[in-house]
């Protein structure tokens, strides 16, 4: 796998899992309301979108005119070689 598909991939999970991790205070509210409980589906569908989108974000951010746009701002990611990148 391409070190920039396993980036997309990382950032996808890591949106992910930070949306996991607030989702027992989200139950907490939801169960209060049945107006939002109704909306429940559509926010976890979001959520779902979310961590896809950020995997598509990522994966453009790999890119090299990319890569190269955020270098001109000192924001790019410098590669050392070794056997994870």
């Amino acid at each position: 796998m391409s070190p920039k598909n396993r980036r997309a991939i990382r950032t996808a999970f890591q949106t992910f899992a930070a949306v996991v991790a607030v989702v027992p205070a989200l139950a907490a509210v939801v169960a209060d309301s049945a107006d939002l409980a109704a909306a429940a589906p559509w926010a976890v569908a979001a959520a779902v979108t979310a961590a896809g989108v950020a995997g598509v974000v990522a994966r453009v951010m790999a890119h090299p005119a990319f890569e190269a746009l955020l270098d001109r701002f000192g924001l790019g990611l410098v590669d050392d070689g070794g056997p994870n990148t």
